[in-house]
């Protein structure tokens, strides 16, 4: 394409305008209302192009075009799906953060939907029981966002923590504290094992370990969490708490911790009551109880 530059006018200046806009770049009333590109328009589009880590410039160029027709696009705007040549954009970029925050691998976030992207997708659909094409359609998309609104501090449909406490706070916490996690029957084992998998996703330098049984747990850690889908036997007097109000769960966690008696001090979470449990348990629900756990796990010793 013929480069556009400062002092051209007409629709592809007004699209230009309406794209940088809708990114919260801001252009000069007078400017938008006549479609002219002026000096603002000019100044919004060196500031994108230095946003995207590209060369110093103020004009539209192919290059310039296609990386603001990619950032306009929100995940679930279109049907994503492997192809050649592979979809790329802001959409598949927030949906590979999406994925890798859940645990569900897609590699460095790179904004093009290739075969590890489609992969992870294919995974996330079979732990929500869905059919595992790769296909990401407006039900996946939902589903996505149902999980990912746990740490982005969005409302999410049905029972979750807090609202969210954010992925950069979950983050710092599991960097700064030694965690260590056990389940004592295969439900538990499971959750425990995909709270690892999620803590890991979050940061490379998560200090949180996944262990055999309580009788692995190492001294000197922060703490240790034993989930548990039983109830506690009536002759134990360990610390218990149940999964029955999860909008309380970081502070009952944290007020627990602080009467445990034992070092390193041991906490059995009781799930899944209270959240709807009739009798089956999908890898949907353990995924879900996983986000949940470890983002009241981490809202207890966030300070």
């Amino acid at each position: 394409m013929e480069p556009i530059r400062e002092g051209a006018s007409g629709v592809a200046v007004e699209d230009i305008q309406e794209r940088l806009g809708s990114l919260g770049y801001k252009i000069d009333a007078t400017e938008v209302e006549g479609g002219t590109f002026g000096p603002s328009t000019a100044a919004a589009v060196a500031r994108f192009r230095l946003d995207q880590g590209m060369d110093l410039g103020s004009e539209i160029d192919t290059e310039t075009w296609t990386a603001l027709v990619d950032a306009g696009y929100q995940m679930g705007d279109r049907t994503l799906y492997l192809r050649l040549p592979n979809f790329h954009g802001a959409d598949v970029l927030k949906l590979q953060k999406c994925l890798n925050i859940l645990g569900f691998s897609c590699g460095e976030p790179d904004g093009y939907y290739g075969v590890y992207t489609e992969a992870a997708v294919k995974e996330f659909q079979e732990s929500q029981g869905a059919l595992a094409d790769g296909m990401c359609f407006q039900d996946t998309f939902d589903a996505i966002d149902r999980l990912h609104h746990v740490w982005a501090g969005k409302p999410a449909a049905g029972p979750h923590p807090m609202g969210g406490m954010g992925f950069a706070r979950a983050a710092g916490v599991l960097e700064s504290q030694r965690l260590q996690i056990t389940g004592d029957d295969p439900i538990a084992r499971n959750v425990a094992g995909r709270i690892w998998n999620l803590a890991s996703a979050t940061t490379d330098a998560s200090g949180l370990d996944l262990i055999g049984s309580l009788d692995d747990a190492t001294p000197g850690v922060t703490a240790v969490f034993q989930l548990a889908s039983t109830p506690l036997p009536d002759d134990s007097t360990q610390q218990n708490l149940m999964m029955d109000d999860v909008e309380t769960l970081p502070m009952r966690i944290r007020a627990a911790l602080g009467l445990a008696k034992g070092k390193p001090p041991v906490l059995r979470i009781e799930l899944p009551y209270g959240l709807g449990y009739d009798g089956t348990f999908t890898t949907g629900d353990a995924q879900t109880f996983a986000v949940m756990l470890l983002d009241s796990i981490c809202a207890a010793f966030d300070e």
